[in-house]
């Protein structure tokens, strides 16, 4: 089968074509690093038992929100994008994990890192520049940018591109050009990546499907280090059911990268947004927690 051929910008200007100018490529934006390995996709993930008898929101809830806020392994040396000041509103700690055993700090060394980047119109890139300038090869997917792909920097590319858990329908036209959709692992091939050292998410409310769709279809193999955005003050997109089974849905995902080999190693709990678990005030939650896993069997 063939394969898409992407076609890079950098600063708005077409990248020569194969053959023209030094036959240098862009730096590292599309090397393959392995091969994926093909795997038949499951339909659903295995739901775990209620937490209780009952079957209800509050031992669902409880249960959920102590399983986020209990990191799983101890992270020594943790870099995290909170730079604030007195002066200044917290940034969102986007954290990854700098232990040796770990790998990303010795794949930054060697200029080997790559980082996806997942958003819908956010403008805070801080985390992204950050982790360019320190020699990872980024990857910012959003699909508010006005090119198709554009070199923002030396290793910063930003794309006209909305991840989902779903690829288009061939015989469907996309609307317009900017609505520009695929599913993670259609991308990984499109552009000739097979890993991603670091994979970071902030979906408003998609995360719980683009997750679900991460497990189904094995992709979690090839990434190294998770750091999401979730969102708890309504169940997400296409995501439905009673209260008490959506919550027992999130926590059956978070399971199952547990049993994929991700440990927890950073929660932030965002007391900037409403205090609001399903459209209720309980358990003291916040709608919001940005938590961050590693891979302990990435290689």
């Amino acid at each position: 089968a063939s394969r898409r051929q992407v076609t890079y910008v950098r600063s708005g200007r077409r990248a020569p074509p194969e053959g023209g100018g030094s036959g240098t490529p862009e730096p590292g934006c599309c090397a393959p690093r392995g091969r994926p390995r093909r795997k038949h996709p499951r339909w659903h993930i295995d739901l775990q038992p209620w937490a209780g008898p009952a079957q209800s929101l509050d031992e669902e809830a409880l249960r959920f929100l102590r399983y986020i806020s209990t990191t799983q392994i101890a992270c020594n040396h943790m870099s995290t994008d909170s730079l604030a000041t007195d002066s200044s509103p917290a940034k969102k700690p986007w954290s990854v994990c700098l232990d040796d055993r770990f790998g990303l700090a010795h794949q930054i060394r060697s200029k080997r890192c790559r980082l996806y980047s997942l958003g819908l119109g956010n403008d805070d890139t801080q985390f992204e520049v950050s982790m360019a300038n320190n020699g990872c090869e980024v990857h910012r997917f959003d699909p508010s940018v006005k090119s198709a792909h554009i070199l923002e920097s030396p290793r910063l590319w930003y794309h006209r591109l909305s991840i989902d858990w779903r690829d288009p329908h061939p015989a469907v036209a996309a609307p317009k050009l900017h609505s520009n959709t695929r599913k993670l692992g259609t991308i990984l091939n499109e552009f000739g990546h097979h890993k991603i050292d670091v994979l970071k998410a902030d979906l408003e409310s998609a995360e719980w499907k683009v997750l679900e769709n991460l497990i189904l279809e094995d992709v979690l193999e090839q990434i190294g280090q998770l750091t999401f955005e979730v969102h708890l003050h309504w169940p997400g997109f296409e995501v439905s059911g009673r209260d008490s089974s959506v919550v027992r849905f999130w926590y059956s995902l978070l399971k199952e990268l547990e049993l994929k080999g991700f440990r927890l190693f950073h929660s932030y709990k965002d007391l900037s947004k409403p205090q609001l678990f399903l459209k209720k005030d309980i358990f003291n939650a916040s709608s919001c927690y940005t938590l961050s896993w590693v891979n302990t069997r990435w290689k």
